[in-house]
């Protein structure tokens, strides 16, 4: 990456020698030259202008890679954007596991550490909750209630040590295939959050007759009720008002076992951390998610876990994965996945490029291959260890991918009931997000919109482009998480961000 700039000229990026563009980091008014090319369109902050005559129907590059096709003769000078720039599917080579290098981690003794609470299974939380979470939209209403009584009776004042009582609901749970995807997707994710580390204890309502059958739940995995784990269902108990009654009940037991945890001195390998970026912009692959990637690089040396996700959003730069793969199962797993989402959309009558949204177009970003290259940044540059479908239970060490939509409640929601216990999320246009039980570190792509969202805005990735170093950045990345991970609140933590993001993905239909 090169930076361009004069007293005379806006400031331009070039990101790869193989370009045929450059990224305005100021604005370019017309008749401004930059980079040797005078523009003959305004150039908004963020936005591409073309170098060199790009031909109808030959590539836009960006990164080095492909980025869409011009519709037109693009002329230099020319404002390279959605009027004459479009996606269209093109081979890619895949090149199985050829830049897999492996990783030294960090013998035990040298890896950072934080203060976290080691559960009995060993696992090990950066939160404690207890969490009071629905089987059926149905129970959502019973399910708010039990938190609103535990909440409005004062009794967490006496157990400081639990971070709080959620209501986790959701819109789904019956008029679904109840022996298909849909039921196992929700299965996957109810019992994943039960089992995620950040909670001290999980209440489970449902209704009664609804297609997600609590008790088939149990039986699949085998699940027995304790003190920090109860279900109930409103028919059975006999209405509302009494749910909302035995449900405090339970909750009141939940708080007592898990005033007990205590934070202790754990290694940073006990991390799993959620990879996240929403309200994407132009400088969002060039800012804040190659600094995340650089963090992802550290808590991996650190023994640690990274989690990419959003399908859609790598989607067009899913080569640059499978080169990195440990394996070519792994590699070709990751390819299954993409091809079936291309069938996905098919089926909905849509396309991969319905990614990006309007605010990321606004933003700078054309197309899902150029949105995709700069989401795919995130994931660092270590191997590949491991694929997963939503919701699975995460095993594997180092980097890994979770198969799960573009769409950031959905997606998160899946890489929780997978197992993260901290989120970095990045943002050029300012996403407004929480993700309990899971503390959500946002940090801003440029510095404006850390400015004019503070209160929301954990870290300015902006300065990079004003000459900030990305390693250090991303070392800065790092070290604030550590903080979080022991107790240290986010932004949206102190806005009380989170109790309406859990968003399980429904995938089949609704009958």
């Amino acid at each position: 990456m090169t930076a361009t700039q004069t007293s005379a000229q806006p400031r331009t990026l070039r990101l790869n020698a193989k370009d045929n563009l450059i990224v305005a980091v100021d604005a370019l008014a017309v008749g401004q030259s930059a980079n040797g090319v005078t523009a003959s369109a305004r150039i908004p902050r963020g936005h591409k202008m073309a170098t060199a005559k790009i031909a109808k129907g030959a590539p836009v590059t960006k990164f080095g890679q492909i980025i869409g096709f011009a519709t037109e003769d693009i002329l230099p000078g020319a404002h390279i954007h959605t009027h004459n720039c479009a996606f269209a599917a093109f081979e890619r080579d895949y090149a199985y596991g050829v830049d897999a290098r492996a990783v030294n981690v960090l013998p035990l003794a040298q890896q950072a550490t934080f203060q976290g609470f080691r559960r009995e299974n060993g696992k090990v939380g950066t939160r404690n909750y207890i969490g009071v979470v629905t089987s059926v939209n149905c129970s959502a209403t019973a399910a708010r209630f039990i938190a609103e009584e535990v909440n409005r009776s004062g009794m967490l004042a006496d157990y400081p040590n639990v971070d709080g009582v959620i209501p986790l609901v959701h819109s789904t749970g019956c008029g679904i295939d109840y022996n298909g995807e849909t039921f196992e997707v929700l299965k996957r994710t109810t019992w994943g959050y039960a089992c995620n580390p950040n909670m001290a204890g999980v209440l489970v309502v449902g209704l009664g007759c609804e297609g997600f059958q609590i008790a088939r739940m149990k039986e699949a995995y085998g699940i027995k009720e304790s003190d920090t784990f109860r279900t109930m269902n409103i028919q059975d108990v006999g209405g509302t008002k009494k749910t909302i009654a035995a449900g405090v009940d339970a909750v009141r037991t939940m708080l007592q076992v898990g005033s007990k945890a205590k934070r202790e001195t754990v290694p940073a390998s006990e991390l799993m951390l959620a990879l996240q970026c929403g309200g994407s912009d132009g400088y969002s692959g060039i800012t804040a998610n190659v600094a995340l990637g650089v963090a992802a690089d550290i808590l991996v040396k650190n023994g640690g876990t990274a989690v990419l996700s959003e399908t859609p959003e790598i989607y067009g730069a899913e080569h640059l994965l499978t080169r990195r793969a440990i394996s070519r199962q792994v590699g070709e797993k990751l390819v299954g996945i993409i091809k079936w989402w291309e069938d996905y959309t098919a089926r909905a009558r849509m396309s991969m490029d319905n990614n990006p949204s309007p605010g990321n177009k606004a933003g700078g970003l054309t197309t899902i291959l150029e949105k995709s290259l700069g989401a795919a940044a995130k994931g660092g540059s270590t191997p590949l260890n491991a694929v997963y479908h939503y919701a699975e239970p995460i095993t594997a060490k180092g980097f890994v991918f979770m198969d799960t939509p573009g769409y950031d409640p959905v997606s998160a929601t899946g890489q929780v009931a997978g197992g993260c216990n901290i989120l970095a999320f990045t943002t050029g246009r300012g996403s407004a997000y929480g993700c309990k039980p899971t503390p959500s570190l946002k940090l801003a792509t440029n510095s404006d919109v850390y400015q004019r969202m503070i209160d929301d805005m954990d870290i300015n990735c902006g300065d990079i482009v004003d000459g900030a170093p990305i390693d250090a950045k991303g070392e800065e990345i790092f070290q604030t998480l550590l903080r979080v991970a022991s107790g240290e609140r986010t932004k949206s933590e102190l806005l009380g961000y989170g109790d309406a993001e859990y968003v399980p993905w429904q995938i089949g239909a609704t009958m």
